[in-house]
């Protein structure tokens, strides 16, 4: 039996195809899983995506399971201690950025907003669908998403970033036209 054809990306590791085959793309709507995504997508900025996926658990584990309600509490001891674990990308800006970014997410419930449908909203309401073969690195809409959540308090959500966290999340789909998943999300 031949392998299925793969976005050239995701051939590099079997962490990474198992990344794309199941998850890359997928449509998510659930919100405290859009803030999760897109806190990762921050911890990778200027870093490969295999480097997050391989330390997903221990993100997991220091942040309190994503619980937004959670890390939103961590104060100057919890920096530390995050600063401290090697599971993690040790990078205090970005610690910091997620610490208050799960605020600025518990801010949408306090105004009796849905993160996911506001940030959906923002991206037309249904998945974009790329050409399949070129993938810019940002776009108007990834711009205009950017800005909308540095306006409520985000940080580390440039427009690269968010475009990335786009196309993790479904917003768009950018697997290549031979890619066996690009009809399936």
């Amino acid at each position: 039996m031949t392998e299925p054809t793969r976005c050239r990306w995701s051939q590099s590791n079997p962490l990474d195809t198992v990344y794309h085959d199941t998850e890359w793309g997928v449509p998510v709507r659930e919100s405290r899983l859009l803030w999760e995504t897109l806190m990762l997508e921050g911890f990778q900025a200027g870093l490969s995506w295999s480097t997050i996926l391989k330390k997903r658990d221990g993100f997991h584990a220091a942040f309190a399971g994503w619980d937004p309600v959670r890390v939103a509490a961590f104060g100057p001891d919890d920096v530390e201690r995050l600063m401290a674990d090697p599971g993690i990308v040790r990078a205090r800006a970005k610690i910091e950025a997620a610490i208050g970014n799960a605020r600025a997410y518990l801010a949408f419930a306090e105004r009796g907003e849905d993160f996911g449908d506001w940030a959906w909203s923002l991206a037309g309401g249904a998945p974009m669908r790329g050409d399949g073969e070129s993938v810019p690195a940002k776009t108007a809409t990834s711009e205009a998403i950017s800005k909308a959540l540095k306006a409520r308090g985000f940080k580390f959500v440039g427009p690269v970033i968010v475009y990335a966290w786009m196309q993790a999340v479904g917003m768009v789909n950018d697997h290549a036209e031979n890619c066996f998943r690009r009809d399936q999300v």
